[in-house]
């Protein structure tokens, strides 16, 4: 294995463990020695790939999010539009554990980013990526005749919203809602919006 190998080997390492703590523990709590022994490596390493705990907290969300993008986008190009844009819906809610955790993580953001103007900044980027997310993939469908015109960045934003919103009440492990509920009722304005059947997609 390449020295370069190595190295992103241990970053990523690394960042899977930060991720697992932070959503454990909460930001204000983590010590760089936590996240250490949870990835198996030592203080001294850790500190020569992430020299600020802030450091740390940013590549471990831009991380969480990037694993997620991997796995919506498999067979993107084969697969029909409605079921990425499902998919989509679908990671953009604590719909397994690994999402739950990284809801945990973005509970984490929103926290710092109302106190800390670089955390805002970067929250922001953040979302303006998830809209671009959602927003690519309606235009895919819509360049493809599988859906409906519509106004897209509009559809996108109204998605996020629905997401965000349901996606707390989840977390809040809410009585009156179940996963099933708030895919539907989520779904129900993207297939308005794109002229789809009513039922959610499956892979």
């Amino acid at each position: 294995m390449s020295t370069k190998v190595r190295t992103a080997d241990t970053r990523a390492r690394i960042l899977t463990a930060a991720c697992e703590v932070i959503a454990d523990i909460g930001f204000e709590k983590i010590r760089m020695r936590m996240v250490a022994e949870r990835a198996g490596v030592s203080t001294a390493l850790l500190h020569y790939h992430f020299d600020t705990r802030e450091k740390l907290f940013t590549e471990a969300m831009t991380h969480s999010f990037a694993n997620t993008a991997v796995d919506v986008e498999r067979d993107a190009e084969s697969a029909p539009a409605a079921v990425i844009l499902a998919r989509i819906v679908r990671n953009l809610l604590p719909s397994d554990p690994q999402l739950h955790q990284d809801w945990k993580l973005w509970q984490e953001l929103w926290v710092r980013a109302l106190r800390d103007e670089t955390t805002r900044v970067f929250a922001v980027d953040l979302y303006a990526q998830l809209h671009s997310w959602v927003s690519e993939a309606v235009r895919r469908g819509i360049a493809t005749g599988e859906f409906t015109p519509t106004d897209v960045d509009g559809l996108s934003t109204l998605v996020l919203s629905l997401c965000d919103g349901y996606g707390i009440r989840l977390m809040l492990r809410d009585p009156t809602i179940t996963l099933d509920m708030v895919l539907a009722a989520v779904w129900r304005h993207v297939s308005t919006a794109l002229g789809l059947p009513d039922a959610v997609p499956t892979d």
